[in-house]
């Protein structure tokens, strides 16, 4: 580890996290709160770290050339100071400094779990802040900053699979700078088109910039108490579904077809075919169930059942009726859908379809060995043969991303004594879903964990937003060393 390459970095990404309070401090102005000082001083503090960290100047040559091992070093650290900067507006308005440090986290990794209880306590720009943080989260911040800064044009490769690890490392276009630009450009426009569609539907300005921001970033954390339900509007409601399931779609695929001015690249994808048809599938089987079970009516069944398949697939956690109401079976589809995922390159959290995609052709290929072992069977995703590496990269993450579920559904269980609880509230927290079963479900909140617990989930949250690796990366020894 080169200290003054990882020092410089960090100072670099703080400086621009402090910039980024300009935001909610217009929001106050605009919203007429002038609630200025908690997003002012959080700026300060940030900008002032940023100098502090880059006093060891790195060469240009030395950041160029940065590491694998220290990109991940840096893109972990930048997002755990990142979302210890986010907490520090929480602390204004009488939270503990755990359930600040929670409510920030929920947002930066767009899980959208909440601690927040009475919402007519606080103000409105607080919440345009969740929504913002979770925006912010949602494409990544270093990929942003990757966009905007041409000092690290060059090193931003090794940062961009750091913060965005897929199997394939896929790139919009030849420079890794530009395809950031674009993932960015896609992801904001996006974003605006929702929010004045939902304008035009009679939402206010406010509620429908922050539903756009939270359903963009895949986030779910909402203006309103009851999520989308307090809108009650099923026009609405049609709105944010269209617009989670297109968050979840791979950005890449949405850049080619924008180029190409066809849909043609995105149904040629393999990982987007079953994208649709797993979401269809599962669509009608929960809304089949709603209907025998739980005596749902057609139309509402079927609106239910693919806004919640929509909303845990893309780990929106986004809801348009309580779930914990549902008969045992469509909670258990529910359930299984807590480990599915979106696209890869999307913002949606999970293990992601094309890892399924992988291991079901993984296990394809092991049993054909057993009637064959001689025969050679390699592994194709979008058309191309997977190297070894990246087969052992994928059966390295799905490992421990099974490890880190069962051992903190184990932790939350001894300390909670809820097992529904616990293991909803693990899944939840590593795909970065948000709201479980029981008490901390879709009408509920996570304000009466035990404070263990709340750690516990936050580092859950953090770990599923990185996708594992840059977190196993730390914690070898050998990554320290000077």
């Amino acid at each position: 580890m080169r200290f003054n390459v990882f020092l410089d970095m960090l100072g670099l990404i703080l400086k621009y996290i402090g910039v980024m309070f300009i935001i909610p401090i217009i929001a106050t102005i605009f919203l007429k709160e002038y609630t200025i000082i908690p997003y002012f001083l959080t700026g300060f503090i940030a900008i002032a770290l940023g100098f502090l960290f880059s006093c060891n100047k790195a060469c240009q040559d030395d950041i160029d050339n940065i590491k694998k091992s220290e990109s991940l070093a840096v893109v972990f650290i930048a997002w755990v100071l990142f979302g210890l900067i986010c907490t520090i507006p929480y602390l204004f308005y009488s939270l503990s400094f755990t359930d600040a440090v929670f409510e920030a986290f929920a947002g930066v990794t767009t899980t959208g779990g909440t601690i927040l209880k009475n919402f007519s306590l606080y103000p409105k720009t607080l919440f345009f802040y969740r929504s913002l943080t979770q925006w912010f989260g949602g494409m990544g911040i270093v990929v942003l900053f990757i966009a905007i800064l041409p000092k690290i044009s060059v090193a931003g490769r090794q940062m961009f699979f750091a913060e965005a690890p897929t199997p394939t490392e896929q790139k919009a276009t030849p420079r890794i700078r530009y395809t950031a630009s674009w993932l960015w450009s896609i992801y904001l426009a996006l974003t605006l088109l929702e929010a004045v569609i939902l304008k035009f539907m009679g939402l206010g300005f406010y509620d429908s910039l922050v539903t756009s921001l939270s359903t963009i970033s895949t986030g779910g954390f909402s203006s309103l108490a009851n999520s989308i339900v307090d809108f009650n509007s099923t026009k609405v409601a049609v709105c944010v579904l269209i617009f989670m399931f297109m968050a979840g779609v791979n950005y890449i695929l949405i850049y080619r077809s924008l180029q190409k001015k066809t849909f043609a690249p995105l149904f040629k994808s393999e990982e987007f075919r079953w994208y649709m048809i797993i979401t269809v599938f599962i669509s009608l089987f929960l809304a089949l169930s709603l209907y025998i079970n739980s005596n749902y009516p057609v139309l509402k069944a079927l609106l239910a059942s693919t806004f919640e398949t929509v909303a845990t697939m893309t780990t929106a956690g986004f809801a348009i009726d309580n779930y914990i109401n549902w008969d045992a079976t469509s909670k258990v589809i529910l359930f299984v859908l807590f480990f599915i995922g979106g696209c890869a390159t999307s913002t949606s959290g999970g293990v992601k379809i094309v890892r399924w995609i992988f291991i079901f052709k993984y296990l394809k290929r092991e049993l054909n060995k057993v009637i064959h072992p001689q025969g050679v069977y390699p592994i194709r995703l979008e058309g191309s043969v997977l190297d070894n590496d990246i087969i052992s990269q994928m059966i390295v993450f799905i490992i421990f991303y099974i490890v880190i579920f069962g051992l903190g559904a184990f932790l939350l269980m001894l300390i909670e004594n809820n097992t529904t609880l616990a293991f909803s509230a693990s899944a939840a927290a590593i795909s970065n879903i948000g709201p479980g079963f029981g008490s901390i479900g879709p009408m509920g909140n996570f304000e009466h964990l035990h404070m263990v617990s709340k750690w516990i989930i936050i580092l859950l949250m953090l770990i599923g937003r990185l996708e594992i690796i840059p977190f196993l990366a730390i914690l070898n020894k050998d990554l320290w060393k000077k």
